[in-house]
């Protein structure tokens, strides 16, 4: 069988593994181990010089964690991939690998609060400085490439604008000046979208998010087109950062995948249905969702999106004071500032995830007091519409009474 021919809805349950070569254990087994030995001093002296393929220590490789790399290049159709401890450790870490000092990097004018945060601390260290702009024309791109310019950093989905970038114009523009193109992916996962395949040169992912999709571990990937360049990062930038994943988190991420496909049909068909029922609401002022046939980006979503997803953004009618209402009203919904998981999530960007932006940055990116994330779950959707009626009811009890 041509493995380059299979459907993601198989290579998510077997790419990366043979039980021939594991005692025919139809699970990945889970190597819990720091070190591996030797058969003889030679071999060790050949592994370590790199003229000999096999296992040294953990931190530099691992059988569970290997898996998971190869699974996860294979999903977004890279050449190779790395696991790390968490999201920002990916990020971190080919920012780092990508610039040096004086360097300048261009961003998406929506970024994570922490990756912006990083970006502030690299400039304030190191002088690499960064842009964000909207990215809404290649013009604009053009206009904002510098001559230390190295990389373009793209967001898209944007957290938690829901703001599309098209990434057509990015690499074309990247391609044009020689500049890396890095997007975090994941607000998609490999399901929906495929940033490699328009031209990006990594992708990486919060895989805590809709990878893992259980909530219970912490963990980042970055995915690269260039295999050789993929190992030089691993050799220089994580092993001596150190910023690896756990041979467990990796195996636990290894069965979560396992379901990808069907969580992400259903995160999608639920989402679909309470953005039917959002758009109904008087209270709801403005809706983000990709696939939202009203959405000025619908085409760029339609080019580059397989579907819109699980995540709704919305403005509600009364600022800070309601959106914290409506947050508190909801019984099965939970306040929580992660997404992906099996249960639906709503949180409050401006004071919870990206708290740390400067406000007036913050209403540049378009998040504003009224603005909450909604992570859609796994439940029955017509139970979610049911406690988000009673939500919305209670602010308009609350306004009605306060008027």
């Amino acid at each position: 069988m041509n493995k380059k021919s299979l459907h993601k809805d198989t290579l998510v349950i077997h790419e990366g593994y043979d039980d021939n070569l594991h005692h025919g254990s139809l699970t990945v087994p889970l190597y819990q181990t720091s070190t591996y030995s030797f058969e003889n001093a030679v071999q060790g002296e050949r592994r370590f010089s790199g003229e000999e393929a096999g296992n040294i220590y953990s931190r530099l490789g691992n059988p569970t964690v290997r898996v998971l790399e190869e699974r996860m290049a294979a999903l977004e159709n890279g050449a190779g991939a790395l696991a790390f401890g968490s999201g920002m450790a990916a990020v971190s870490s080919i920012l780092v690998h990508l610039t040096k000092a004086g360097d300048h990097i261009l961003c998406s004018r929506g970024i994570y609060g922490c990756t912006f945060g990083l970006l502030g601390l690299m400039k304030e260290k190191y002088a690499i400085t960064h842009n964000l702009i909207s990215m809404t024309t290649e013009e604009e791109i053009e206009k904002a490439v510098k001559p230390e310019t190295v990389c373009i950093y793209v967001e898209t989905p944007i957290n938690p604008t829901m703001e599309l970038v098209d990434l057509e114009a990015v690499v074309k523009v990247a391609k044009k000046h020689g500049l890396k193109v890095v997007v975090d992916n994941t607000f998609t996962s490999p399901y929906l979208q495929n940033p490699i395949d328009i031209g990006a040169d990594f992708v990486l992912h919060s895989a805590t998010k809709y990878i893992n999709g259980h909530g219970d571990v912490i963990a980042g990937l970055l995915i690269g087109k260039d295999a050789e360049e993929i190992q030089t990062l691993r050799m220089t930038v994580q092993k001596d950062y150190g910023a690896i994943m756990s041979p467990f988190d990796a195996w636990l991420l290894i069965r979560g995948l396992k379901t990808l496909p069907v969580r992400m049909e259903k995160h999608t068909a639920n989402a679909e249905k309470l953005l039917a029922f959002l758009k109904s609401q008087k209270l709801v002022e403005d809706i983000y969702y990709p696939f939202d046939n009203g959405n000025p980006q619908f085409e760029i979503a339609k080019r580059q999106m397989k579907a819109g997803g699980g995540l709704i953004s919305f403005t509600i009618k009364g600022g800070k004071e309601s959106a914290q209402l409506f947050m508190d009203k909801l019984e099965l919904i939970k306040i929580a500032v992660s997404l992906g998981d099996a249960e639906t999530l709503i949180q409050h960007p401006s004071t919870m995830t990206h708290s740390g932006v400067p406000k007036q940055e913050r209403e540049q990116m378009g998040i504003t007091d009224s603005l909450l994330r909604l992570s859609v779950g796994l439940e029955y959707a017509d139970d979610l519409v049911a406690d988000l009626q009673l939500a919305f009811a209670a602010v308009g009890q609350h306004s009605s009474t306060h008027a």
